[in-house]
C-alpha cells in the first residue's frame, strides 16, 4: 500500500468533472533527470578532477606512484555514493511523479518525501515553452499571468532553473518532449477559443535561447 492508492484517478486527486478529459499523462524520464536536474555527470567530474588533483600532489611531493594511486582510490566509493544517491532521487521522484494534461489544465503530481498536487487552470497560464535535447526528451516551462507567488523550492524539480523572483512550473524532462507540447499548445488554444480569447502560444527554444516559431493551432 502507498499513499497514492487513494487516488480515483493515478496523478488527480478527485474524479474529473463532467466535460473534462484527460489528452496526456507522463513522468520526467529518470536519467536524464539525473544528469539535467541533478548535475550527476557533474558530480562524476568534480570528483575525477579531485583524483587527478590528488596523484598529482603526491607525485610532486615524491610518492611512489602506487601508492599515490591508492591515496586517491579512496575517493572512488564517495563518488559512486553521490552519483548512486543523486540517481536513487531522479528514479524515485521519476516513480512518483505523474504530469497530466486535461483539456481544461495542467496537473502535476509530485514529491518523494512530501506528496503534493499542483492544480493550473488553463486560465492562469499565459505561455508555454519548449527545450527539447538530444534523446528526444524535453522540458516545458510554464508563464503564469497570476498574482499569487509560488514557492521555488517547492516545485523543485518540476520548476524553470534560474527563475527564482517569478518561478515557472514545468515538466521537466518528458519523453517526448515535442509531441506533449503539441498537445498542450493545442489544448491551451483551444481552451482560449471557448473562452473566446487569443489563442496561446507556444514558443520552442533551441539550444537554450527562446525563439518563437509557431501559434499552437486551435482545434477546429
Amino acid at each position: 500500500m502507498n499513499e497514492h492508492e487513494f487516488e480515483p484517478i493515478r496523478g488527480l486527486p478527485e474524479n474529473l468533472p463532467q466535460g473534462e478529459r484527460i489528452l496526456w499523462q507522463g513522468a520526467p524520464a529518470w536519467w536524464p533527470l539525473a544528469v539535467g536536474a541533478l548535475h550527476v555527470r557533474l558530480v562524476l567530474t568534480y570528483f575525477a578532477f579531485l583524483f587527478i588533483w590528488s596523484v598529482g600532489v603526491d607525485l610532486s611531493a615524491g610518492v611512489p606512484a602506487g601508492e599515490a594511486l591508492l591515496t586517491a582510490s579512496r575517493l572512488v566509493p564517495v563518488a559512486v555514493a553521490a552519483a548512486g544517491l543523486l540517481a536513487l532521487y531522479a528514479w524515485l521522484a521519476h516513480r512518483t511523479t505523474v504530469y497530466t494534461i486535461t483539456n481544461r489544465r495542467l496537473v502535476m503530481r509530485y514529491g518523494v518525501a512530501l506528496p503534493m498536487t499542483l492544480n493550473l487552470p488553463f486560465t492562469v497560464v499565459e505561455s508555454a515553452a519548449l527545450r527539447t535535447y538530444h534523446d528526444g526528451t524535453g522540458d516545458i516551462p510554464l508563464v503564469l499571468n497570476q498574482e499569487d507567488r509560488m514557492s521555488y523550492f517547492g516545485l523543485w524539480p518540476n520548476v524553470r532553473p534560474w527563475r527564482s523572483a517569478k518561478p515557472q512550473p514545468m515538466l521537466r524532462r518528458v519523453p517526448e518532449g515535442a509531441e506533449v507540447a503539441e498537445i498542450l499548445g493545442q489544448a491551451l488554444a483551444q481552451a482560449a477559443k471557448e473562452r473566446g480569447t487569443a489563442g496561446s502560444r507556444v514558443a520552442f527554444s533551441i539550444d537554450g535561447h527562446d525563439a518563437p516559431r509557431q501559434h499552437a493551432p486551435a482545434a477546429a
